[in-house]
């Protein structure tokens, strides 16, 4: 088990969640799949999962891109994958880096109508980025080396919604850092749901770039509160009290969480005196305030 399996197993989930809804707001639809490398593993496992839906795609037209360095190499390795696709779904296997899916997407015609792009490897160029952000709507996800922040890159390339993680395998293996763009509130809750729903054995942990201590956790579907409480306390500490449903917003678009373990970080902290709330008995409704007690405000917790 490795990143690799993390990694295409998100991709899965996401294109299960991203393909009927693509189709069914449009009648055209762009899947670019780039590589910075040869190993094109997920898009293999991109073109199965496409072909699940051939009842549905009658009528439409998918376009699936692959950027990849291989040469001739690739039509052959990706055939295997490719051969129960429907008519509807046109696959164009373009050899080379990522930075030539400007070009590939301009003459796929992707942009206007939904577009899901997946860039494994390499620099994040703007330019890129900002062609990936073509789509309407526009998905990405992006898969590099740790040691920055993909955040203010990609809300400059036009993404409203960011979130990202480090995956951390057990062995001696290299962090990668996983971002994820989009403008769709449900597209971010999906993948936020899939990134805690792949496999808990694959080797791997989280790493959230937002925790102030930067300790891994282990992927479930129950992950532990542990970094969303130092998260929490930190954005109490730097906007001053805020509402239940504030929080969650903040879990939502500022960390690797969902919504629903800030509800659980939120208990936790008014269970051990971290935290205080406005009213101070009830239902932990979406209107009751939280208030960080001051000595805790600026501490980490466990």
């Amino acid at each position: 088990m490795s990143t690799d399996t993390v990694l295409r197993e998100l991709l899965v989930r996401q294109l299960d969640h991203w393909l009927p809804g693509a189709l069914h707001r449009s009648r055209r639809a762009t899947l670019a799949l780039a590589y910075a490398g040869s190993d094109i593993t997920g898009a293999e496992a991109a073109l199965r999962v496409v072909a699940e839906f051939a009842d549905r795609l009658r009528g439409r037209r998918l376009t699936v891109l692959v950027l990849a360095d291989g040469g001739a190499a690739l039509p052959p390795q990706l055939g295997a994958a490719g051969t129960a696709l429907p008519a509807d779904v046109a696959v164009h296997v373009v050899p080379g880096h990522p930075d030539r899916l400007p070009v590939a997407l301009k003459a796929a015609g992707a942009a206007g109508a939904p577009l899901l792009t997946v860039i494994d490897g390499g620099e994040p160029d703007p330019a890129v980025l900002a062609a990936a952000a073509s789509g309407r709507p526009a998905e990405l996800l992006i898969i590099t080396e740790p040691g920055r922040s993909l955040r203010p890159v990609l809300t400059a390339a036009g993404f409203p919604l960011v979130t990202e993680v480090e995956l951390v395998p057990d062995a001696d293996a290299p962090v990668r850092l996983v971002g994820y763009a989009t403008a769709s509130d449900r597209g971010l809750e999906a993948l936020k749901d899939a990134l805690w729903a792949v496999d808990e054995y694959a080797g791997v942990r989280y790493r959230d770039p937002a925790d102030p201590a930067g300790r891994p956790v282990d992927i479930t579907l129950a992950p532990e509160p542990g970094p969303l409480r130092r998260e929490l306390l930190a954005e109490l500490a730097r906007s001053g009290p805020r509402t239940v449903t504030e929080l969650r917003r903040f879990a939502v678009t500022s960390t690797v969480y969902r919504a629903a373990d800030a509800n659980r970080a939120v208990t936790s902290l008014l269970a051990s005196g971290a935290v205080t709330r406005v009213p101070e008995h009830g239902r932990l409704g979406g209107d009751v305030v939280i208030s960080a007690v001051p000595d805790t405000a600026a501490g980490p917790t466990a």
